[in-house]
């Protein structure tokens, strides 16, 4: 990145004024690209007596993001002051910044509202941070209400004006960002501001996982290299607490995700029939998704990523292929859970039997003065012995999966390490009210890698049950394997299951 902006360091903000005091134990060339990020000077002060600009002084960053308006509706309605005393406050906080040898980027707020109403104004207030010595102008569409043509012609007109670079900053609430960034980058704005993942205020601000992706798709250069994109998400929605987006362009798991039998059967032959790029080229990989509309080329190419070399001829697609169309025709979407998709190739083309069976369970809900509470009894076989277990949960369904993990611990030790983090339920068919049939998808870790199974039935301790032994049979038949796959819909826990 050239610049990362660190926030905003005031009175108000501990947490980043805390920020840039951790970041001064950052190497020099990382350092040089951090920017804190305020405001001009208020209205009828001195910029050296403004607090705002003095905590961008204490940030001790090489440059400095500040921001200030360029509408007349927001200079007398939200500032209160006249629209010459607001270029003042422009031009005397960019050269008081400047005087104390800091490097100025100059946001101008709601550019394009203030162009449209009236542009005469508005470019004067870019002549004041220029003349005082701004180093970048940033057209800021803050409310998000631009379009592309729009922005194109406007950035196009600033760049003739000024001799200054020009950048972008756009929000998403028309979901427009990306398209307006690149279109100034056309009209010639070097300089993108944005998020990763778009994460930002209201809708989000421009992606610039989208924004670089698509800029390297046109031949213009950044410094973040493509290939890294995907990981840089990744770590994005870690960081953030996001739920992953995995229909997400260029970088989510579900991006170069073929899951029709013609899409898939066509890709594996020719790349370029179904993808206008290479999946690479961005830190992404192809998947040809096993559903109700795979074909046997999509088999073949799943079963070829769980290890096993199959014919378009041989003989057991066929009863793979009914299977998989069975159980999505009853409800559940194997796109979104791949650990049932492996049990059933394991299951059809090994002869090894599951490490375990469940071949008895029984629950019961309590409920006591308004607590509840459940009992579970369950028979494993393992091995061709019958283990027996007791457990209490909070609800049925946790009750069971205690029972079942002593009996597991029990028989397998150490190496049996899964454990359920995730639980959800999709309700089929809701016009059968409580009679509907549900799926229950269930996410199990194991610390090196997750797994997603699932499940359907009109009984939600059935299903929960079923995907929660194929989750732990996936786990011991596949030990040792650093794959690692996740769920579409991120992992929530139920309190009460």
């Amino acid at each position: 990145m050239d610049y990362v902006e660190g926030g905003w360091p005031n009175d108000t903000n501990p947490t980043d004024v805390e920020f840039f005091k951790l970041a001064k134990s950052l190497e020099k060339d990382a350092l040089q690209r951090v920017v804190p990020f305020g405001m001009t000077r208020r209205a009828n002060t001195r910029a050296a007596n403004d607090r705002n600009l003095q905590h961008l002084l204490k940030a001790e960053t090489k440059t400095v993001t500040i921001f200030g308006k360029s509408w007349k509706f927001q200079v007398e309605k939200v500032l209160k002051t006249t629209p010459d005393e607001n270029k003042k406050m422009i031009a005397d906080s960019v050269e008081f910044l400047r005087s104390h040898g800091r490097k100025v980027i100059y946001d101008a707020e709601h550019f394009f509202d203030g162009f449209k109403a009236d542009p005469e104004y508005a470019i004067s207030t870019l002549e004041a941070a220029e003349n005082a010595g701004a180093s970048t102008l940033v057209l800021c569409d803050t409310r998000g209400g631009s379009y592309p043509s729009e922005v194109y012609e406007t950035v196009r007109t600033v760049v003739g004006k000024f001799t200054v670079p020009v950048g972008i900053h756009a929000h998403n609430d028309r979901g427009m960002a990306t398209a307006n960034s690149l279109f100034a980058t056309m009209a010639g704005a070097s300089h993108v501001q944005g998020t990763m993942n778009g994460l930002g205020e209201r809708v989000g601000n421009a992606d610039l996982i989208e924004v670089v992706a698509n800029l390297h798709l046109m031949g213009k250069r950044t410094r973040l290299e493509p290939g890294k994109l995907t990981s840089l998400s990744n770590f994005t929605y870690e960081m953030s607490g996001v739920r992953e987006n995995h229909y997400k362009a260029f970088v989510g798991k579900h991006a170069f995700s073929h899951k029709g039998g013609v899409h898939g059967d066509a890709v594996l032959k020719a790349r370029q029939t179904y993808e206008f790029f290479d999946p690479q080229t961005f830190g992404n990989t192809r998947a040809i998704t096993v559903s109700s509309q795979a074909g046997r080329s999509s088999l073949v190419a799943a079963a070829r990523k769980f290890g096993f070399r199959l014919s378009r001829n041989d003989a057991r697609l066929a009863g793979l292929l009914r299977e998989v169309k069975r159980l999505e025709a009853l409800g559940s979407n194997l796109e979104f859970a791949e650990a049932t998709v492996e049990l059933l190739f394991l299951r059809a083309l090994t002869r090894r039997p599951d490490p375990f069976r469940v071949i008895y369970w029984d629950a019961a809900v309590q409920n006591n003065g308004g607590d509840s509470l459940s009992h579970c009894k369950l028979a494993v076989q393992v091995a061709g012995k019958v283990l027996e277990a007791t457990a209490v949960g909070n609800g049925p369904v946790n009750a069971f999966d205690q029972g079942l993990r002593v009996v597991l611990r029990e028989k397998f030790g150490s190496k049996f390490s899964a454990s359920l983090i995730g639980y959800r339920v999709r309700e089929i068919d809701s016009e059968a009210g409580t009679a509907a049939r549900i799926a229950v998808y269930i996410d199990i870790s194991d610390k090196n890698r997750t797994w997603t199974t699932v499940a359907s039935s009109t009984n939600i301790i059935e299903a929960s049950v079923s995907a929660l032994t194929d989750g732990y049979n996936y786990a011991l038949r596949t030990m040792q394997r650093p794959r690692k796959s996740g769920s579409n819909n991120g992992n929530h826990r139920s309190n009460n299951r």
